[in-house]
């Protein structure tokens, strides 16, 4: 069932639908390429918008100017005109010089006011009247209007006074289409080309920030073949600037198995400390007939086998701390297989196997080797004449592999199967053993991460199956 927990005790609902926020957080969180590449692409893309706004109002105020300063001009050969006129100030359109001055409606227009009353105006305005803003007591002003036919002007304007006559007001407009749609042409290609620079930035970012982050990949490979044993320490042909990482990777692989040839030094001499007192211990009671006897003699059998049985699982437990302990199950598989053959060749058990060859126990060698032993053991004991052993990778997780070893025999009910692991467990007195075999399988697979169950075989009989860590050749 999903994990409520947080939702419930904030009294929040539970996100749903793609987050964009979320996505990017889980992206960086996920990779450190990412989050840089991420970070400088998002400056430089900034970067572009900006330095493209700047380039297009420049373009825009560039445009503005050259406008104006022709503006100018016209205002200067209307002035001039008027001016040779004298007295009378009557101009002749035909001297002003730019034929769309002359051209209906075409965007280009002047006028000559006093006060409210037009006393000249150019031939494009073809009957109407431009509105010209109040100067506001200034000589001269530019602004932007709305003129005939409702198109945007740029408006230039002069007050003049022309001898002894009254003050005029001397305007000249432009249409402002033909800067906006060059303003647009200049945007158009600065954002293409302003686009084909940033794509060729976040490419040259991607692979900066690939080549920059590629010895982070070769010391995490390094690291996963020390894991899996191919090799004994990490590789400190690297940067400067992650060399001392390996060195101190390196010393701590190299602490670790000191901490664990040390516990299992001490571990083989506590067995050994144990081993001659209890056979002593053993020897005197079996050496009496009287019940004392006998019963030291059963409890001190007991604690061989507990002695024996928590010092191996110390070894385990320090075995499975050591990094880069790795074997190959597939030749172990077959030895066991044919030694078994070889034990209960009374009996002569069919065994067939199938291994998959590219699969790596992830721990000692002897721990896999004490497992199928077990296994193959009680099998064979237990079988009509059929033992089946398969290898495989672990259908929930490629970092696990399935161990199962089955057999045609009686097989077990389900509340014998329970009995068959506790410790010291005997279902048939009449076959050897400790009742330790199953229970030690169980610990072995536990301290390895795994687990160990019993089931139903299709041959008929019992199927034991261990999940335990894997690696791939």
């Amino acid at each position: 069932m999903p994990d409520t927990s947080n939702t419930e005790k904030d009294g929040a609902q539970p996100e749903t639908g793609w987050n964009p926020i979320r996505y990017i957080r889980r992206k960086q969180q996920a990779s450190l390429a990412w989050r840089l590449i991420f970070v400088a692409g998002l400056w430089a893309l900034v970067s572009l918008i900006v330095a493209g706004a700047v380039l297009v109002a420049l373009f825009r105020e560039a445009g503005e100017k050259a406008l104006d300063d022709r503006l100018e001009v016209h205002m200067t050969a209307i002035i001039s005109v008027l001016a040779s006129e004298g007295e009378q100030i009557s101009p002749d359109p035909r001297r002003i010089g730019d034929p769309r001055f002359n051209m209906p409606l075409s965007g280009w227009y002047w006028t000559v006011q006093s006060g409210s009353s037009v006393l000249f105006e150019s031939e494009s305005l073809f009957g109407d009247v431009l509105k010209l803003p109040g100067l506001n007591g200034a000589l001269e002003a530019k602004s932007n209007i709305i003129g005939p036919a409702g198109r945007e002007l740029r408006l230039l304007q002069k007050r003049i006074q022309f001898g002894s006559q009254p003050p005029v007001t001397i305007a000249v407009a432009a249409s402002t289409k033909e800067l906006g749609e060059s303003t647009a042409s200049f945007a158009r290609q600065a954002a293409i080309t302003l686009g084909i620079l940033g794509f060729g930035l976040i490419a040259a970012i991607f692979l900066q920030v690939r080549f920059g982050l590629r010895p982070l990949t070769e010391l995490q490979e390094s690291l996963g073949r020390v894991r899996q044993g191919k090799e004994e320490e990490v590789q400190e042909d690297l940067p400067k600037e992650l060399k001392p990482l390996a060195v101190e990777l390196n010393a701590l692989i190299h602490s670790n198995r000191e901490v664990v040839e040390h516990s299992r030094t001490q571990v083989g001499n506590l067995a050994h400390a144990l081993k001659t007192p209890l056979s002593v211990i053993t020897n005197e009671a079996r050496s009496s007939q009287e019940p004392l006897a006998q019963k030291v003699s059963e409890q001190a059998d007991i604690m061989r086998g507990q002695v024996q049985h928590y010092l191996e699982k110390a070894r385990m437990a320090a075995q499975r701390r050591v990094i880069g302990v790795s074997c190959e199950a597939a030749p172990v598989i077959t030895r066991m297989a044919r030694a078994m053959e070889k034990i209960h060749r009374d009996k002569a058990p069919q065994i067939t196997v199938s291994i998959d060859e590219t699969l790596l126990f992830r721990g000692e060698q002897q721990d896999l080797e004490e497992i199928l032993g077990n296994l193959l053991d009680n099998a064979c004991k237990w079988c009509d004449k059929k033992v089946s052993v398969t290898l495989k990778n672990n259908d929930s997780s490629a970092s696990l592999l399935k161990l199962i070893v089955e057999d045609d025999g009686p097989g077990l009910g389900t509340e014998e199967k329970k009995r068959a692991l506790r410790r010291g467990q005997r279902l048939d007195e009449t076959v050897p053993g400790t009742g330790l075999g199953l229970s030690i399988l169980v610990d072995i697979a536990g301290v390895y991460g795994g687990s160990f169950e019993l089931d139903d075989s299709k041959l008929g009989g019992l199927k034991a199956t261990v999940i335990l860590p894997s690696l791939t050749v």
